[in-house]
């Protein structure tokens, strides 16, 4: 995904994060559904785990949930929590982010109106680069 900021739109937070997708595999198999369930929404889950290879997009979507927390400057806390976000695909199959009530109010908060985001993966690892904008146009 070409990561453009909209016509008008002013940048005001970025994030990035790198991570091994062995580190996620591991944390899946020693806590399994524990895990999903602290980390992932239900949307998430159920993407993730029908894909062959489920810990790569699970890592893709840790990856994407640290770089919107960083773009906010807030981490992972009591500002955004983990499920706060989820990563799902729109008509293009591009990578989206849906906020709940907490991160909207950060969102608007911060003075944004749009997270953008892109994600890959290899065999090794995960990253995921988010940005968030302040656009006339809210919706991708």
């Amino acid at each position: 995904m070409n990561l453009q900021l909209p016509p008008g739109g002013i940048l005001i937070g970025l994030g990035t994060d790198v991570i091994e997708i062995s580190r996620v595999a591991g944390v899946y198999e020693r806590q399994g559904e524990r895990f999903l369930q602290r980390v992932f929404t239900d949307e998430e889950r159920t993407y993730c785990l029908a894909m062959k290879y489920p810990a790569k997009h699970l890592a893709a979507r840790f990856a994407a949930k640290e770089a919107i927390s960083k773009a906010f400057s807030t981490g992972i806390g009591a500002e955004l929590g983990w499920t706060s976000m989820s990563v799902y695909h729109g008509t293009r199959h591009e990578p989206l982010v849906r906020l709940d009530e907490k991160g909207l109010a950060l969102l608007a908060h911060v003075g944004g109106t749009r997270i953008l985001l892109s994600l890959a993966h290899c065999d090794t690892v995960a990253t995921a680069f988010a940005a968030i904008v302040r656009c006339d146009d809210p919706e991708p």
